[in-house]
């Protein structure tokens, strides 16, 4: 890590810290090495230095959209994080080419499957998308889920700290066993990618994958090894 992003990082934990109780479960599940696809829900803007700060001294990426740039701070800092940037709603298949060197670089990828933020807390529906990425890399998938960070911003405007929790779950890989990944597929896929994050969250965050009696695992393996 070069000095100007240890020193990001270091400022980043130390502000995190005044201004958040953080208490966190599970990091110890995060492989100490290799290619390593975590996903977690999208409440706002303190999750992303939250995880950044959590995974370290992981080297780790992530994807946001390109209007991000447009701000010269956020723009600055993405760039120093190595963020790369993807054009919403169009096959951005430069975004893909980046995303999948990352991996085979053996860094850690962040992703939120909903797509944009759930301003409630509660998750919304997950986009396929991370499918087809975790398939063509091969890379294991981890849930990281968190919850509180949602009222960051009101807690800060009242002077009071904000409980941010975090939890992760267990990695594994999708298996498709041969089977033709077509639209439908995939999005099947991806619900049980967020039944597995919305496990990890209390009940009143769980929001379209509220009902884990619905929950199925048909396309996850799991294993010790990863």
């Amino acid at each position: 890590m070069n000095l100007v992003r240890w020193f990001v990082v270091q400022i980043i934990k130390l502000g995190l810290g005044i201004l958040c109780r953080i208490d966190t479960s599970g990091l110890d599940k995060i492989p100490l090495k290799g290619p390593l696809i975590v996903y977690s829900n999208h409440t706002g803007s303190i999750e992303v230095p939250m995880t950044f700060v959590l995974l370290q001294p992981r080297p780790l990426t992530g994807i946001a959209k390109t209007e991000t740039w447009d701000n010269a701070f956020m723009a600055w800092l993405f760039n120093l994080w190595g963020i790369i940037p993807i054009r919403r709603g169009e096959a951005d298949m430069d975004a893909m080419r980046k995303t999948l060197d990352s991996l085979k670089d053996g860094k850690i990828l962040g992703m939120s499957p909903e797509g944009t933020r759930n301003k409630t807390g509660k998750l919304l529906r997950g986009h396929p998308g991370i499918v087809m990425l975790a398939i063509r890399s091969g890379a294991p998938l981890i849930p990281l889920a968190h919850w509180g960070g949602e009222n960051f911003k009101s807690n800060v405007k009242k002077l009071k700290r904000t409980d941010f929790h975090a939890s992760v779950g267990n990695p594994f890989i999708i298996k498709t066993n041969g089977e033709k990944v077509d639209k439908i597929t995939r999005q099947v896929i991806v619900d049980e990618l967020m039944y597995q994050l919305a496990a990890l969250l209390p009940e009143e965050y769980r929001g379209e994958y509220n009902d884990l009696k619905s929950a199925t695992t048909n396309y996850l393996m799991y294993s010790k090894n990863f």
